[in-house]
């Protein structure tokens, strides 16, 4: 990655429009491009958000991580009946309306729902599944949830690259790496449930502003020496707010 500056986005979660707003910041001539994982789920437009994500990478090798909401709509596919009632509570729901239509989980079975979205978004499966775990860019790791601070960090199992919280939050950073991450929103590792700002606590910087709570969507640029600039586009038209 031969850029000046890295630009990070944190977890969209199918807010299509933050989304294309913070990318009017991205600068392509100098910037690397991260997106930190979970494209989908909760928010109205997944399908939308995955799209842009699949051109992002196309048009200037943006690196797209994966997040443990692209693993769990994954682990759908996969095991359809199986992973359905936790994948739909977790906010499947709202990316399987997307890629279909409203009120398709009532009118099909789980299995029938996956062979539909195999058949018609075959490319879009093939990218997701490439997503990769992690990336290192100078003195920083991008992740998408955090690594296991126990041992090297390499060896972090990939369940934790995806879905690590406390440990990791709480943990001693030895690696010698400022680790960026999403998955666990700003205002849960402040306490407070209400701070969106970043969080940044031994060489380790939260990203995730929690957009699709009604919190914010951050973009974030660092260079070499540190933190150069962070963008970030409060939620406007309210949380998500889950049928049950």
């Amino acid at each position: 990655m031969g850029m000046d500056q890295v630009f990070v986005i944190g977890d969209v979660h199918g807010e299509y429009e933050l989304f294309q707003e913070i990318l009017q910041k991205f600068e392509p001539a100098k910037q690397q491009l991260i997106l930190i994982g979970d494209l989908n789920d909760r928010g109205p437009k997944s399908k939308e958000c995955w799209l842009l994500g699949m051109e992002l990478v196309e048009k200037y090798q943006a690196v797209y991580l994966r997040g443990n909401h692209e693993e769990y709509f994954l682990d759908f596919m996969e095991k359809p009946e199986d992973w359905f009632p936790s994948y739909l509570y977790n906010g499947g729901k709202e990316t399987i309306e997307s890629l279909l239509h409203q009120g398709a989980t009532l009118e099909y079975s789980p299995t029938e729902i996956a062979m539909m979205i195999r058949s018609r978004y075959k490319k879009l499966m093939d990218f997701l599944a490439e997503r990769p775990f992690y990336c290192e860019w100078g003195k920083y790791l991008f992740v998408h949830a955090g690594v296991d601070l126990t041992k090297d960090w390499h060896e972090t199992s990939l369940q934790d690259f995806l879905w690590i919280r406390e440990p990791f939050h709480e943990g001693k950073n030895k690696t010698g790496k400022t680790i960026v991450f999403g998955h666990t929103i700003t205002p849960m590792l402040y306490g407070d449930m209400q701070t969106t700002a970043l969080w940044q606590s031994d060489n380790k910087i939260g990203i995730d502003g929690g957009a699709v709570f009604g919190g914010s969507l951050h973009g974030v640029v660092f260079d070499q020496a540190g933190l150069v600039a962070d963008y970030e586009l409060p939620n406007l038209n309210g949380p998500w707010q889950p049928e049950f």
